[in-house]
C-alpha cells in the first residue's frame, strides 16, 4: 500500500514584484493498493441508541441494518455492539465473526427503553474497540435519535478526541429529526469520521451500507499531513487548513519541530482526500522557486506504524511580467469550502435572530453551489432561504439537510 500525494496551486504564477501573494494550495491524498497487498481485517463497533423514543419501527429498522452488516463481515473481521439509553451495556463483546447467527440473535433482543446518554455509549464502545484494534482497521457507527439529555456533551468530545488518539474513527448517524446536529458533527469531525442523516427509518439499511462500503475502502490509518514551509511562506492565521472532500471539515494545525502537521485519520483506497491550505507567499526572485514540501506519515495495520511517503516539493513560478494561470479544478475546491463557510455564517445569523441576514447568506451559498454544479445543494439552500424570507421557520429536518449539503455534494 502506498500514498498517492499530489498538489496544485489555484494559480502557480506569481508576480515577482509582489510583496505578499495569497494562494490556495490543493492537496490530494489517497491510498493506492498493489496486487500484492492483502486485505486488512475490520474492527467494527456499533453504538446504538435504544431509548424509548426509538420504539417501534425505528429500532426495528436499525436492528435490520445492524444484522445486514453482520452478513457482510468476514470471519477475520471483529465486531462489538453497544446499546445505550440513560446508561450503556455491551450487547456483543468484541469478537471475531465465528458465530454470526449468535451475534444476530443478541442484536434482535434489543428493546426500547429509558433516556439518552451518548457519552456512556461512546465510553463502552471505545473500550470494546480497544480489545480488537491490533492489526485491524477500527471504526464505530454511533446512532442516536435524540439529545444527550442524560449525558455530558463535553465528555462526548473528549471521548471522540481520545478515540482519534487511539487510531479509532467514529462515524455519527442522526436518526429522525430530534438529534443534536452540533454535537454529532463535532464527534465525527474530532474522530475523523463522517456525519450521516437518516431522516426516515427505511433509509437505515442504506446508510449503514454506505458507511460500511466507505469503511471497506480504508487502506491506511492514522495519517498526518506534514508541511515544511520555506522562508517567506506562511499559512493564513485564521482557518488556514480545511478538508473539502469527501466531506468539508475545518482542520486544526499543530507544530511539530520545524514542521506543521495536520491529522487526516484514515486514507481510503483510490478515493481522494482533498485538503485546501491558505498560503501567503512573500517576494522571491523571478523563475521557479520552491515554496514548501509535503509528506504524509501513516500507519499500515499489516506492516507497521509511523511510515513516511515520498516527499513532494511545491514550486511556484515568479514572473517579472505576471500572467495569470488559474487552475479550474482548484477553483472548484475553493467553491466547496465557500459553500460550507457561507452556510455556517447563515446558521450563526439565524441563532442570533437575524433572519434576513441568514436568508441572504443561504442565497449566497446556493449561488456558490450552482457555480460548482452542485444543483442538489443549491435547491436545499435556496428553499431554506425562501422560507426565511417569507417569514417562516426552518423545521429541524430543513436545518439538518442544510447542514449536510453544506458539507458534501449530494449524490
Amino acid at each position: 500500500m502506498k500514498v498517492n500525494l499530489q498538489s496544485a496551486l489555484n494559480d502557480a504564477n506569481l508576480d515577482a514584484a509582489g510583496v505578499s501573494t495569497q494562494r490556495q494550495l490543493s492537496i490530494s491524498i489517497s491510498a493506492t493498493a498493489s496486487e500484492s497487498d492483502r486485505s486488512v481485517p475490520l474492527n467494527l463497533c456499533l453504538i446504538l441508541d435504544h431509548s424509548g423514543s426509538m420504539g417501534g419501527r425505528p429500532l426495528e429498522t436499525v436492528k435490520q441494518a445492524a444484522v445486514s452488516l453482520v452478513d457482510r463481515l468476514k470471519p477475520s473481521d471483529r465486531l462489538s455492539v453497544i446499546a445505550f439509553d440513560h446508561k450503556a451495556k455491551v450487547i456483543v463483546p468484541n469478537q471475531q465473526i465465528e458465530d454470526p447467527a449468535s451475534i444476530k440473535r443478541q442484536i434482535e433482543k434489543l428493546r426500547s427503553a429509558g433516556g439518552t446518554a451518548i457519552d456512556e455509549g461512546l465510553k463502552l464502545g471505545i473500550e470494546e474497540m480497544g480489545k480488537g484494534k491490533s492489526e485491524h482497521i477500527s471504526q464505530a457507527f454511533l446512532l442516536t435519535d435524540g439529545e444527550n439529555e442524560h449525558g455530558d456533551n463535553n465528555r462526548c468530545l473528549k471521548l471522540a478526541k481520545l478515540a482519534a488518539e487511539y487510531n479509532m474513527t467514529l462515524n455519527s448517524l442522526g436518526f429522525g429529526d430530534d438529534w443534536n446536529q452540533d454535537i454529532l458533527e463535532k464527534i465525527a469531525d474530532a474522530a475523523g469520521g463522517t456525519l450521516a442523516y437518516i431522516q426516515h427509518p427505511e433509509k437505515a439499511i442504506e446508510e449503514f451500507g454506505r458507511l460500511f462500503t466507505r469503511l471497506q475502502s480504508v487502506g491506511l490509518t492514522n495519517a498526518y499531513l506534514l508541511f515544511s514551509l520555506l522562508p517567506k511562506v506562511r499559512l493564513a492565521e485564521l482557518k488556514p487548513i480545511a478538508q473539502v472532500a469527501p466531506d468539508t471539515i475545518e482542520l486544526p494545525v499543530q507544530q511539530e519541530g520545524d514542521r506543521l502537521i495536520v491529522r487526516l485519520g484514515d486514507l481510503m483506497k483510490d478515493v481522494d482526500r482533498i485538503i485546501l491550505a491558505n498560503l501567503y507567499i512573500g517576494q522571491l526572485p523571478a523563475g521557479r522557486q520552491a515554496i514548501a514540501q509535503l509528506q504524509v506519515r501513516y500507519d499500515e495495520p499489516a506492516i507497521g506504524e509511523g511510515l513516511l511517503s515520498d516527499p513532494l516539493a511545491i514550486e511556484a513560478n515568479f514572473m517579472t511580467a505576471y500572467q495569470p494561470a488559474p487552475n479550474t479544478r482548484v477553483q472548484q475546491h475553493i467553491l466547496a469550502l465557500a459553500k460550507y463557510r457561507q452556510t455556517q455564517i447563515a446558521e450563526t445569523k439565524l441563532q442570533q435572530g437575524d433572519r434576513a441576514g441568514a436568508a441572504t447568506m443561504l442565497q449566497t451559498a446556493a449561488k456558490t453551489a450552482l457555480q460548482m454544479g452542485d444543483r442538489g445543494a443549491a435547491t436545499v439552500l435556496q428553499t431554506s432561504a425562501t422560507r426565511l424570507q417569507a417569514g417562516g421557520e426552518l423545521s429541524e429536518s430543513e436545518k439538518k439537510k442544510t447542514r449536510i449539503v453544506s458539507k458534501t455534494i449530494l449524490k
